[in-house]
């Protein structure tokens, strides 16, 4: 699988991840999708529907950044040499 990951082009992890974003951008901004759902009464888990959504919008968002942060580490894409002392200005 990481071989796979390596593998892949920049542009199509780009792309994938960038679906995902808009789309739970969409959800989160995009009046008519709450407004679709928050009249329903249905429970999920005890909670009315129109909770869950905008939980169900961060879990996704939420996942979707942590699965980059691997795909970044298995490719070596992370800024973990940044230097250990902060410049000051001038001097």
């Amino acid at each position: 699988m990481k071989d796979f990951i390596r593998g892949l082009d920049p542009r199509t992890i780009r792309i994938v991840f960038g679906a995902i974003y808009l789309v739970t951008l969409a959800m989160a901004l995009f009046p008519p999708f709450y407004l679709a759902s928050s009249g329903s009464a249905t429970l999920v888990l005890g909670l009315p529907w129109a909770i869950t959504y905008w939980l169900f919008d961060a879990v996704i968002l939420g996942l979707a950044l942590w699965a980059l942060y691997i795909v970044e580490d298995i490719r070596g894409e992370l800024d973990e040499d940044l230097p250990a002392t902060i410049p000051t200005g001038g001097e």
